[in-house]
């Protein structure tokens, strides 16, 4: 009978290095390539991870936040356990701003709109929407282009809550998948070389300061 650790998958490497956005005392602003896991996975073999490669150079760096393995874009890691504390804090109380760029099938009809729908644990790696079983889940969206050619829509995301593939699950059910999108795509999953979902930027208070600390890089599709 094969192991549980044999029933895990192996990702393939991430080729891409991450980026140091901003360097300070208490915190790193970097933004992280995608197909690169946050945190070491379950397989022995997944180690490579954000974390994993900062450790090195930053041994108090700690993980705050996390992106999902096929999304990019900007992240906060905290060097310091008061920094890892108030960064926390603020993530807890949704005080911090973040935005996400994505292109998704179809053309969006609304020029903004809010999806208020619950998601619950699905089978395996996945998640579905539940009105029964769900946690509340609410993303606010606006349309930045329409693709007229391509069939295709550019939006920018809000997440007020922050589930588990809240985004590709909560445009999915619009009718508009994420473009490469494994999980949720259907036969959009082939459609881009990679998920196009993109964390834009990130807004916080400064640990020590109070001072408002914004970072932005756009994609790179």
């Amino acid at each position: 009978m094969a192991s549980p650790i044999d029933q895990l998958i192996v990702l393939p490497p991430c080729q891409e290095d991450i980026e140091l956005l901003r360097e300070d005392e208490d915190f790193l602003l970097i933004h992280k390539p995608t197909r690169l896991l946050s945190v070491p996975g379950r397989h022995p073999q997944n180690r490579d991870s954000v974390i994993a490669r900062l450790l090195p150079d930053y041994p108090g760096a700690t993980i705050v936040h996390r992106l999902d393995f096929d999304t990019s874009g900007v992240m906060v890691i905290p060097l310091n356990k008061p920094a890892l504390s108030h960064i926390s804090k603020q993530f807890q109380a949704r005080s911090v701003s973040k935005h996400y760029t994505a292109v998704v099938a179809g053309l969006v009809g609304q020029e903004q709109g809010v999806i208020d729908l619950p998601i619950a644990s699905g089978e395996g790696p996945t998640y579905k929407i539940c009105r029964t079983s769900g946690k509340p889940s609410v993303t606010e969206f606006r349309v930045l282009a329409r693709d007229q050619a391509a069939n295709t829509s550019r939006l920018v995301l809000h997440p007020i809550t922050g589930r588990s593939h809240q985004l590709r699950l909560h445009l999915q059910a619009i009718g508009h998948p994420i473009l490469g999108c494994e999980f949720y795509g259907g036969t959009y999953a082939s459609a881009a070389p990679r998920l196009l979902l993109h964390a834009t930027d990130l807004g916080f208070r400064h640990p020590s300061t109070g001072a408002s600390v914004f970072i932005e890089r756009m994609p790179d599709f």
